[in-house]
């Protein structure tokens, strides 16, 4: 299967610098998610890898091989930018043909993945009539014409309605699961948190984090536990004993930092006092995320919360 690589990849316009020496690959079988603040440089990086825009230095190559240089390239790259530039006038099923004639795709391919995509029944409807979502499935569908080994898809969820977003989700992982290579930008943490494996994170053109999903949130959070019993008392001094700080919450749990569950289950058992609940707390994508690139951030807004900053 086959791999993107960007290596030393710079892209200045003007005196801005939108792309700082990226280096980092995606690899296949796996859905890597693309993070980075509004400005960091992730659909730049997009367009230089598919050569729509020339870098000003480094490379960006598909299997080996600058997207310029391959033959038939939907065949071997499906990619979806912008949702909005298919011709309007057009119907969906013409759009498809248009293209898979252009890469030598059988025309039966286009039926199939309108099914696919959900749009059987309007294929033959003009697009400028399609609302936001059902372009977004149409760009998806154009993407998946050519059974490509490589998916690249800039905020695949915008416009899907929870239907639509349930569906390209495990879309995308059956398509890692089947060997290809997979880079998705988004800007919705809890979406990228349910479908991707490995992160690629930017702030303002450079790498700022390439790991596994797992990996990064470990490394942007401590372990905490959160936990309920009947004998509050008891538990506070046992814990405060073994060094740990205990705090009450207003609902009558109790969370412990720097600890995990196993640890506190086994001061438990041992005291012999009862347990109600007793789970690991885990950082969240979003938090990790917000820590990560607090200060890459290029427009924010003020006095807002961090949600809204990461929005802005």
């Amino acid at each position: 299967m086959t791999s993107i690589d960007v290596h030393e990849l710079t892209k200045e316009y003007g005196a801005t610098r939108a792309v700082d020496r990226l280096t980092f690959s995606v690899r296949p079988g796996r859905v890597t998610g693309f993070l980075g603040p509004n400005g960091a440089g992730k659909s730049t990086t997009m367009r230089l890898v598919l050569g729509l825009d020339r870098p000003t230095g480094g490379t960006a190559t598909i299997g080996g091989q600058a997207y310029a240089r391959l033959d038939n390239p939907l065949r071997k790259v499906g990619a979806l930018l912008d949702a909005q530039a298919a011709h309007g006038s057009r119907t969906a099923r013409h759009h498809l043909l248009a293209l898979s004639a252009s890469n030598g795709i059988p025309d039966a391919r286009v039926d199939e993945v309108l099914e696919e995509a959900g749009l059987s029944q309007v294929g033959g409807k003009r697009i400028k009539t399609f609302s936001l979502g059902m372009r977004q499935r149409l760009g998806i569908a154009a993407a998946l014409l050519g059974d490509p080994e490589v998916v690249m898809l800039d905020e695949p969820s915008n416009g899907l309605d929870p239907e639509g977003i349930v569906w390209i989700r495990e879309l995308m992982k059956r398509l890692a699961r089947e060997g290809r290579t997979v880079l998705v930008s988004s800007h919705l943490m809890n979406e990228t948190s349910s479908f991707a494996d490995h992160l690629v994170v930017l702030g303002k053109g450079r790498l700022l984090a390439d790991l596994p999903m797992k990996e990064f949130l470990d490394s942007r959070g401590k372990p905490r536990v959160r936990l309920r019993t009947t004998e509050s008392t008891r538990l506070r001094d046992a814990l405060i004993r073994k060094g740990h700080d205990p705090v009450q919450e207003d609902d009558g749990r109790w969370t412990v930092e720097g600890v995990r569950a196993e640890e506190i289950g086994t001061i438990a058992a041992f005291e012999g006092i009862p347990i109600l609940e007793l789970l690991d707390e885990q950082t969240t994508l979003e938090q990790a995320y917000l820590d990560l690139t607090a200060k890459e951030t290029e427009f924010a807004s003020t006095g807002g919360t961090p949600t809204t900053r990461q929005e802005a």
